[in-house]
């Protein structure tokens, strides 16, 4: 199980590579916001209250991509404008989440973040899942990955979600915290930047 020294050699490690990252990718950000809300007619960044670490509510930052409109699971592509769903397929749309792992409400790889009513709702062994920080990326993300897509062919894709995908992924994300290493966080990052199928399917 993650320790609170693996926890604080996590936190060096994201707070670095981050203030690496920023000087960098600021300005392409800043662009692809700017695109964004000119696209949607509104502000590019979109924020929504998401569940963190120790259960503790914050608020996300992801460039905005979908249109006004009543958004539902496994429907959400279809507010998207081309623009926005080429910014959702290829995760461009995440990178302000950056500094979200620089505030400290995230992390590079962990659990993603979901809404209220999914994780602060866990209970049992299954809430060592909150020891750890959500993550931009991770064990579960990486297997659904295309998620939108998947909920899209069920009849009821909230229904599918909450008795299917969500009992997976609390699987997926315990047994990343009780078998988590450095090394596993390197190669999970590597296998999110080098995952071709994010832009073929």
């Amino acid at each position: 199980m993650i320790t609170s020294v693996q926890l604080a050699v996590k936190r060096v490690f994201d707070v670095s590579v981050v203030l690496l990252l920023l000087p960098v990718l600021f300005i392409f950000i800043a662009v692809l916001v700017l695109i964004a809300t000119m696209d949607n007619k509104q502000w590019g960044v979109y924020t929504q209250q998401r569940i963190g670490q120790y259960g503790k509510p914050f608020k996300i930052y992801k460039i905005r991509t979908l249109k006004d409109g009543n958004h539902k699971l496994g429907h959400l592509n279809t507010h998207a404008s081309w623009i926005g769903a080429f910014f959702r397929k290829t995760k461009l749309n995440e990178l302000p989440q950056l500094f979200n792992v620089l505030k400290g409400d995230m992390s590079f790889v962990g659990p993603r973040p979901d809404i209220p009513g999914f994780a602060d709702g866990l209970t049992g062994d299954d809430r060592i899942i909150l020891n750890v920080k959500p993550g931009i990326t991770g064990p579960a993300s990486l297997k659904y990955i295309n998620e939108e897509d998947l909920l899209a062919k069920h009849k009821s894709p909230e229904t599918y979600n909450k008795s299917v995908i969500w009992p997976d992924k609390v699987k997926i994300n315990k047994n990343y915290v009780l078998n988590y290493s450095f090394y596993l966080d390197l190669r999970l990052i590597l296998k999110s930047i080098f995952r071709h199928d994010t832009f073929r399917r």
